[in-house]
């Protein structure tokens, strides 16, 4: 019996041992273009679900409506749409560049198919590992309320708050200035 359990003492320590060099030597993946290890999505979202489980975030203190919508929608072009994308526009490139990819907010359900709580979690905590930052100390609580309705009801939201997430529009570009007569006058006198 004795022997069986150092059997396993030994073989849990080489295999913590295994685990820790792989990640210390540089043979985990780290890169955002490298393939990601076996269950590594499923791991971090049961995770992530859990996480947000267990916070038991409370029901929304505001109500949807067309001014939070508003509100939230100058928040989101100013903070969320540069990974999340805008509504019936391409998305981002950078969102195509991150691993986890950023989820585009207007394409397809989007996040239409979360409860506004855990968008709102995810506003206010981020994401580890992801490209989602926190935006606690960013944004104050009915800020990230407003942004979590929008995102939760992306395909019902107003015109008025459409309008405001429209993109803008590119710089007109300069003229070529053309070379003051004055200067080619005065070289050709000289």
């Amino acid at each position: 019996m004795k022997s069986f359990v150092i059997g396993v003492l030994v073989g849990i320590l080489l295999f913590g041992g295994g685990l820790y060099y792989y990640f210390v030597s540089g043979a985990a993946p780290a890169a955002v273009s490298d393939p990601p290890i076996m269950m590594e999505r499923r791991i971090s979202n049961r995770s992530l679900d859990a996480h947000i489980d267990k916070a038991n975030v409370p029901a929304p203190p505001i109500q949807p409506s067309e001014d939070n919508y508003v509100a939230a929608a100058k928040v989101y072009k100013e903070q969320c749409a540069v990974c999340h994308g805008l509504p019936d526009q391409p998305g981002p490139a950078i969102s195509g560049n991150m691993y986890p990819e950023a989820t585009l907010m207007f394409k397809g359900k989007g996040v239409t198919d979360d409860p506004p709580q855990v968008s709102y979690w995810k506003v206010k905590n981020g994401i580890r590992l992801t490209g989602m930052p926190t935006f606690k100390d960013i944004l104050n609580d009915t800020q990230m309320w407003q942004l979590a309705l929008l995102v939760a009801n992306a395909d019902k939201i107003p015109d008025s708050a459409k309008k405001i997430l429209l993109p803008e529009p590119p710089p007109a570009a300069a003229a070529p200035t053309p070379a003051p007569a004055t200067i080619k006058a005065t070289a050709m006198k000289k």
